[in-house]
């Protein structure tokens, strides 16, 4: 049972990976996140960004935010495409 590209829940996995790699790899935790985004005026206490990060689901102009605030490496197709390929592989 492989993923679907138009299933909701594959987008929101796609999210929530590429934002949880984006933080390990800077080694940020929800805290720091957190602080970073208030430096450039967007309040997100630690637990709601915990809660939007893993469940996926969150507004582009939050997502582009935290990728701003973690100088995030460059987001391509082919990085979507690396993801969504890892989890169809998880979901075989």
């Amino acid at each position: 049972m492989g993923c679907s590209l138009s299933s909701k829940n594959t987008w929101r996995l796609t999210v929530q990976r590429l934002v949880k790699s984006e933080m390990s790899i800077r080694g940020v935790k929800y805290q720091t996140l957190s602080q970073r985004l208030a430096d450039i005026g967007v309040e997100q206490s630690a637990d709601n960004l915990r809660n939007k990060v893993n469940k996926g689901i969150m507004g582009a102009d939050l997502l582009l935010q935290i990728l701003y605030v973690l100088k995030a490496r460059d987001v391509s197709v082919g990085l979507i495409d690396e993801i969504q390929t890892d989890l169809n592989r998880i979901n075989e």
